[in-house]
C-alpha cells in the first residue's frame, strides 16, 4: 500500500463563528491509500478541542506501516481525525476494488436522502434574525450559542424563521445555573434539541435535573467507550466521524447506543462533500441530522454531494464508496 497525506483548503461562503472563536476557512486533510493501482480516499479535520493539529494528525498517519486493515488501525490509532481518514479511505478502497458500493460491503440497506439542519453562525441578535430570515425555508435550522447572552439570540432567530425546527448547539458555553434557567424557554420557544449544554467533565449536573428538550451528548461522546458515562444525563448522542475515528467505529457506536435507547444525531465538522460522504450512511433514520459542511463552503469538491428539498443524498461512487 503507498498512503499519502496532503493539505486542502476550502472558503466559506461567509464568517463562520462559535463560542470559542471564528473562522473563514475549512484547513482539512485528505488521505489517499493505493493498492494494485486502485486508490481509496476519505478527509478529516484535525480540531483544537482535542488537542489535534494539522502537524500533529499529518504525523499520526505518515507514521502508519504500509499494510494496513481497518481492524488494525484500532492498535494503531486511537478515535480521532487521524483513524477517520484513514478509515474512510480503506472503504473506499475496498468497495473500489470490490467494485460494490460501501454499504453493501457493510451489510447496510441502500442508503436514501436525509433532511439535514443548516448552521446559523453566532453572531448579534439581529444579524441572526436576518439570518434566520434568509434560511426560514430550511426545515432545521441549528443555532450556535453558549454566551451570556444567548436569549435574544433565540427569540431572534424564532422571529425570523418561525416555522423552522429549531437546534441549539451551546458548544459548552454554559453551566447548570444557566442551562436550568433556559431550559424553560428552550420549550417555550419551540427548540427540539440541546446539544453539549455543559462543559463535557462537567456535566453530571445533568443528572437529575429538568430536561424539558431532549440533550445531546457532543463533546461527551466520542466512541463505542463514551457510553458509560452518559448515563442520566442525554437523551442523545452525535456521532461525528472525526470523533469516532472513521465510519467503522461510527456504526458500531450507532449500534450500541441504540442499544441503550438514545437516540441518534449525526454531525460534522466543517469540512467538504468528501467528509460527510460516509457519514450519510450512519444517519440513515437518525432523529437529527446535521451534514452541513459544504453548504457552509465556498468551494467543495468534484462529485460534491446533492442537497435538494429531500435532503442530503448518499454520494454518488465518484465521490466516495
Amino acid at each position: 500500500m503507498e498512503i499519502s497525506v496532503t493539505r486542502d483548503v476550502f472558503r466559506l461562503a461567509q464568517v463562520f463563528t462559535i463560542s470559542r472563536g471564528s473562522r473563514t476557512e475549512a484547513r482539512v486533510l485528505t488521505v489517499r491509500i493505493s493498492e494494485g493501482g486502485v486508490t481509496g480516499w476519505g478527509e478529516c479535520v484535525p480540531y483544537a478541542r482535542y488537542d489535534e493539529t494539522l502537524d500533529s494528525v499529518t504525523a499520526q498517519i505518515e507514521g502508519l506501516p504500509k499494510k494496513l486493515t481497518r481492524a488494525g488501525l484500532y492498535d494503531l490509532l486511537p478515535a480521532g481525525a487521524a483513524r477517520n481518514a484513514v478509515d474512510c479511505a480503506l472503504w473506499d478502497l475496498a468497495a473500489k476494488q470490490a467494485r460494490r458500493r460501501v454499504w453493501e460491503l457493510a451489510g447496510l440497506a441502500a442508503p436514501g436522502p436525509e433532511i439535514t439542519a443548516y448552521t446559523l453562525s453566532l453572531d448579534t441578535p439581529e444579524a441572526m434574525e436576518l439570518q434566520a430570515a434568509k434560511n426560514a425555508h430550511r426545515p432545521v435550522l441549528k443555532i450556535k450559542l453558549g454566551t451570556p447572552d444567548d436569549m435574544p439570540r433565540l427569540e431572534a432567530v424564532r422571529r425570523g424563521a418561525p416555522e423552522a425546527r429549531i437546534i441549539v448547539d451551546a458548544n459548552e458555553g454554559w453551566n447548570a445555573a444557566v442551562y436550568a434557567d433556559l431550559a424553560p424557554h428552550l420549550l417555550r420557544l419551540g427548540v427540539a434539541l440541546v446539544e453539549q449544554p455543559l462543559p463535557a467533565g462537567e456535566d453530571d449536573s445533568l443528572i437529575g435535573m429538568d430536561r424539558p428538550v431532549p440533550v445531546c451528548a457532543d463533546e461527551s461522546c466520542h466512541d463505542r467507550a463514551s457510553l458509560r458515562d452518559l448515563r442520566g444525563k442525554y437523551d442523545v448522542v452525535n456521532i461525528k466521524l472525526d470523533k469516532t475515528g472513521g465510519l467503522t467505529e461510527a456504526l458500531a457506536l450507532r449500534n450500541a447506543a441504540k442499544a441503550e435507547n438514545y437516540a441518534i444525531m449525526v454531525g460534522c465538522m466543517v469540512g467538504s462533500s468528501l467528509a460527510m460522504a460516509p457519514a450519510t450512511l450512519v444517519a440513515q433514520g437518525a432523529m437529527v441530522t446535521d451534514l452541513d459542511g459544504p453548504l457552509l463552503l465556498a468551494e467543495d469538491r468534484g462529485n460534491a454531494l446533492k442537497f435538494d428539498a429531500a435532503g442530503v443524498h448518499p454520494p454518488d461512487a465518484a465521490l466516495w464508496g
